[in-house]
C-alpha cells in the first residue's frame, strides 16, 4: 500500500480517522501494518501491501 493514499482511507464501518501502526515497509509502501479506528475501535490488517477493510 502507497504511503501516499493515507489520507483518504477512512473507517469503512463507522468513517472514523485511523491510526496506523507500520511493522514493514519499504520506501514509500507499506507491506505489514494494522490501522486502529480511533472511534468505533475496530482493527484492519495490511497483508503483503494490502489492506483488509472489511
Amino acid at each position: 500500500m502507497k504511503k501516499e493514499y493515507l489520507n483518504i482511507i477512512c473507517c469503512p464501518y463507522c468513517h472514523g480517522d485511523l491510526e496506523l501502526e507500520i511493522r514493514e515497509e519499504d520506501d514509500d509502501e507499506i507491506i505489514e501494518g494494522e490501522f486502529f479506528c480511533k472511534k468505533c475501535q475496530k482493527k484492519y490488517e495490511i497483508k503483503e501491501g494490502i489492506p483488509i477493510l472489511m
